[in-house]
């Protein structure tokens, strides 16, 4: 749960009221000469805690294969495999951005994906739950659940 501890400036026409109880951190205010005036308020989100969440699901399983002794090597090699393809990844980009046009070319395709990613899986809240279905599918055929 997050919460936050504000302290604003109070309406100019309207008194200030002290709606909470408890002593909340206010900081004195000069709105005209001569008089001061606090005003404290507390916002605190919450929610329910999702346990179908992909981040949470997926680390998870990564402390489910570590607690097994004979699935820690399995699993320093598919860290050290996806540290590997990254560099490999990276330096490959490179490569391929000192050469002319492909740059711009590549840029252009991007922008594009982005936009049609955008609309297909985020705009629309059943978009983005069958793109949470699908993350979790790839999430759980990786880790082999």
């Amino acid at each position: 749960m997050a919460s936050i501890v504000a302290s604003l400036l109070p309406p100019l026409l309207l008194p200030a009221r002290n709606s909470h109880p408890g002593t909340f951190p206010t900081s004195p205010v000069s709105l005209l000469s001569g008089r001061r005036s606090n005003v404290s308020f507390v916002v605190k989100a919450s929610g329910e805690s999702s346990e179908s969440s992909t981040s949470l699901t997926v680390f998870k399983s990564v402390q489910n294969v570590w607690d097994q002794p004979e699935d820690r090597l399995a699993l320093f090699g598919l860290g050290f495999a996806a540290v590997a393809a990254f560099w490999a990844s990276t330096n490959l980009v490179a490569a391929v951005d000192k050469l002319p046009l492909f740059p711009t070319v590549f840029e252009l395709i991007g922008i594009f994906y982005s936009v049609w990613f955008t609309y297909r899986y985020l705009i629309f809240k059943p978009d983005r739950e069958e793109l949470l279905q699908i993350l979790n599918k790839v999430a759980t055929d990786i880790l082999g659940q």
